[in-house]
């Protein structure tokens, strides 16, 4: 079977990397370079404390554990992978409570969590007088555009090609069935499927290829800090976090998340709003987020700030990814909206769209946990999500 895989970012070189790594002919096209789009703009989150119990979970466990696969192969200095663990805070009692119930019901699912009543004891550097948090021992952290350039160079070691520069104008078909695709400039490339890995600009994608889906772009800002010695054991943000993960505002929000990183800068996030596809730079956003950052680390008071970076994340109106075949054109899959987790989402979601092209059952798990997740969400809906 010879796939083409649209989109050269995270999710997309997982989705190359596991169809290759099961015999399965792979072509990656991207109009732009590797990982240069919503990949190149975040932190490298891997989390599993951030997501409720429920489909987008489960594809975070199986996420992690093929992280760890992955990382023997790409080495993880290669990658900077960090099992570095995530601590979130809450910052009143109510909130503490609230993040424990949270906690409880993600170890029904299967979380490793550990409540800490002395947050100093996991960061020395941490504001005094907070009531408490909880430890994720599975969270974790990659350089992202390193990661997708890993598992790329990986796939093209088992036969997959990486054509950089090709945007996919439209598929190609006889019978209901997909044959290939048409690049802007007009080749033709032969495939029994196509795998739309397009990120926030899937839904367009998805148009074009006949199957639209409702992805939007929603704005985010990083903070990055001069280099320091090691200052942040952990990824620590505060427990509000979750809550704007999972809102449909349009407006600005802004929830702290702090970490160090490899090369001793620390990066601030997290902020969201959707702006369409504007990139302006807003110093309010950036004035925002580091003082919710000095707030939680007073060092950061005395620290510089070397620069700020914003990009979209592709965001679906419900809040989970669009990851399956499509039944509207047959040949067709979908691998985006994966919001601010595809990183840590992207390996999974490579394995899910492989077993589909192969007919095959999702390792390890009972496929009807999954079935939220799959493209028919949009049939009655006009693309968007029911």
């Amino acid at each position: 079977m010879d796939v083409v895989v649209i989109g050269a970012g995270i999710v997309g070189a997982a989705c190359a990397f596991h169809a290759a790594s099961a015999g399965l002919g792979v072509t990656v096209l991207d109009r732009g370079p590797v990982g240069a789009g919503t990949t190149s703009r975040g932190e490298g989150n891997i989390l599993l404390s951030d997501k409720e119990p429920g489909p987008e979970l489960e594809l975070a466990r199986l996420s992690r554990d093929l992280w760890d696969e992955a990382g023997k192969e790409l080495g993880p200095g290669e990658v900077e992978f960090e099992n570095k663990g995530g601590l979130v805070v809450a910052s009143t009692p109510e909130g503490l409570a609230a993040l424990h119930a949270f906690a409880a019901r993600q170890a029904t699912a299967g979380i490793h969590t550990e409540r800490v009543d002395h947050l100093n004891e996991f960061e020395p550097h941490i504001a005094p007088g907070l009531p408490g948090g909880v430890h994720y021992p599975q969270d974790a952290q990659v350089q992202p555009v390193l990661a997708a350039a890993g598992l790329l160079r990986a796939a093209v070691r088992r036969g997959a090609r990486v054509r950089t520069g090709e945007a996919v104008a439209a598929v190609t078909g006889t019978g209901g069935r997909v044959t290939g695709v048409r690049t802007a400039d007009g080749a033709v490339l032969a495939a029994d499927a196509v795998v739309n890995a397009a990120g926030t600009w899937g839904g367009e994608v998805g148009r074009r290829l006949g199957a639209p889906v409702e992805i939007l772009p929603r704005r985010g800002f990083v903070l990055v800090t001069e280099p320091l010695p090691p200052m942040i054991r952990h990824k620590v943000y505060s427990a509000d976090y979750v809550a704007h993960v999972a809102s449909s505002d349009e407006g600005l929000e802004t929830s702290c998340v702090v970490e160090g990183t490899r090369a001793g800068t620390i990066l601030i996030g997290a902020s969201r709003e959707r702006v369409g596809f504007d990139t302006a730079m807003n110093p309010a956003v950036v004035a925002l987020l580091a003082a919710q950052a000095c707030r939680l680390f007073p060092f950061l008071r005395d620290v510089h700030l070397l620069r700020a970076y914003r990009g979209f994340r592709p965001y679906c109106p419900d809040h989970l990814p669009v990851v399956g075949p499509d039944p509207r054109a047959p040949g067709v899959l979908h691998a985006c909206g994966h919001e601010g987790a595809g990183i840590g989402l992207a390996p999974g979601t490579g394995a899910l769209i492989t077993a589909q092209l192969l007919g095959r059952p999702w390792r390890g798990a009972d496929p009807a946990a999954h079935t939220g997740l799959l493209p028919d969400r949009f049939l009655t809906t006009g693309g968007v999500p029911k």
